[in-house]
Parts: C-alpha cells; sequence; structure tokens
C-alpha cells in the first residue's frame, strides 16, 4: 500500500478548505473565491447565519428527537438536506416552516426526513421505495395506486412511522420546548446537529442533546452527592 506524507503546511491547507466547504457549500458555483470574495461572504452571511439557524429534527410530536437533521441528511425527494433553502434572511411567523429543494427541476417543496433501516429507506405500504413516489404534493405512487406514502414499520423508538414528523423550529422555539442548540457554529446546513452523538439515532444517544456528556454525567457515582438514607 502506497502512503501519502503531508508536511504542516500541506495539512493546514487541507483544514483551510475543508472550513471553506463547511461555510461556503456550493454558494461559490463550483469556482473558489478569491480570499477577498470568501472574506465579502463570510461578513455579509455569518452573521444572519448565527442569528437565524434553522433547527431540523424528526420525531414524534412531544417526544425526544428521533433523527437531527445533518447537511448530508436526504429528503423524499432524494436531495440532501444542504441542497435545500437552509436559511432565511428574516423567520416567517407563519408553520410550518417550509424549506424548498433548490435543485433545478425538484418540484420538492419542503423538506421531509424519509427513515431508514440501516442504509436502506423504509418501504410504503403499497412496498414501493419513496423515490417511486411524488416527490410533492400527497407523496402518490408513480407504480401503483397508492395515494400517499405511509410506512408500516416502526421506529426504534417503538413507535410507528406515522406518528412521527420532520420538524422545522428556530432555536428559541426549540429552547422553548427544552431541547439543546448547541454552541453557534458559521457553517451552512448544519440543521439539528449539536455534536457527534447526535449523528446517532435518539435511543442510542446517552444524553438528550448529542453534545456529549455534561460534567454532572461525567462524575462516577463516588463523586455524585449521596441522598441521604
Amino acid at each position: 500500500m502506497e502512503r501519502i506524507s503531508l508536511d504542516r503546511t500541506a495539512l493546514r491547507a487541507l483544514d483551510e478548505y475543508c472550513e471553506y466547504t463547511r461555510i461556503v457549500g456550493e454558494d461559490d458555483g463550483g469556482t473558489l473565491f478569491t480570499p477577498q470574495q470568501y472574506e465579502e461572504y463570510k461578513r455579509r452571511v455569518v452573521p444572519g447565519r448565527l442569528h437565524n439557524r434553522l433547527y431540523v429534527s424528526y420525531g414524534v410530536p412531544g417526544g425526544p428527537d428521533c433523527k437531527l437533521i445533518g447537511p448530508e441528511t436526504p429528503c423524499f425527494c432524494t436531495h440532501r438536506y444542504k441542497q435545500h433553502q437552509t436559511e432565511l434572511e428574516q423567520l416567517p411567523a407563519q408553520r410550518p416552516l417550509e424549506l424548498a429543494c433548490r435543485v433545478r427541476g425538484c418540484s420538492c417543496s419542503r423538506y421531509q426526513y424519509v427513515p431508514h433501516t440501516g442504509s436502506r429507506p423504509v418501504r410504503c405500504s403499497c412496498k414501493h421505495l419513496p423515490e417511486e413516489h411524488q416527490a410533492s404534493g400527497g407523496h402518490h405512487c408513480s407504480r401503483c395506486l397508492c395515494r400517499g406514502f405511509h410506512s408500516p414499520s416502526a421506529c426504534g423508538c417503538g413507535r410507528p412511522y406515522s406518528a412521527h414528523r420532520t420538524l422545522v423550529e428556530s432555536g428559541e422555539e426549540r429552547q422553548a420546548r427544552g431541547a439543546p442548540v448547541g454552541r453557534a457554529v458559521p457553517y451552512q446546513a448544519m440543521g439539528g446537529l449539536t455534536g457527534f452523538s447526535s449523528l446517532m439515532d435518539g435511543y442510542l444517544r446517552l444524553d438528550p442533546s448529542g453534545a456529549g456528556l455534561t460534567q454532572s454525567t461525567r462524575e462516577s457515582p463516588a463523586q455524585q452527592p449521596q441522598e441521604s438514607k
């Protein structure tokens, strides 16, 4: 096996490029910004991104988040979350918030997560896959007379997928229902991600936030105050 060795200058350039792609995404149209354009982009875009971040999650209303949506999480239309309208200069008053797909020719008008079992999306009760249904409207099946996508499968939380919803909310709305928002970051299309463990399904996380264990949960039983008997 051939080994590739990079010096510190190359490693620093690689880190800077990864940072660039996480901030800019596809907004440069495939041509890298000049340093001046990059700084202007950050000056213009990042403040609003920090202030009006949209948090996207999937779960049963009133329950914990079963899935936190990230940049690469696919929508019912098969396109990624980062390919949808993930940023708004001003948050509208009406709810639910709808994030249309930006891919040319796609009719998807709102981001909608499709649950997976392993690496494969769940099938509809008509036995057909999500991509065999319409991306918008009532998700009618193109292969049969099915009038909408409904999966008979159950989530790891024990509730049927039919009871789950994709939720798009502001940071204030998320905090109001007792859910964490994580640290403010300048990156594009972060959705509901607040830490490394938020990449896991909700029932597998050791804490509700996805931000890792808190100081109190890291303490051993011997360090924690003992209840009086």
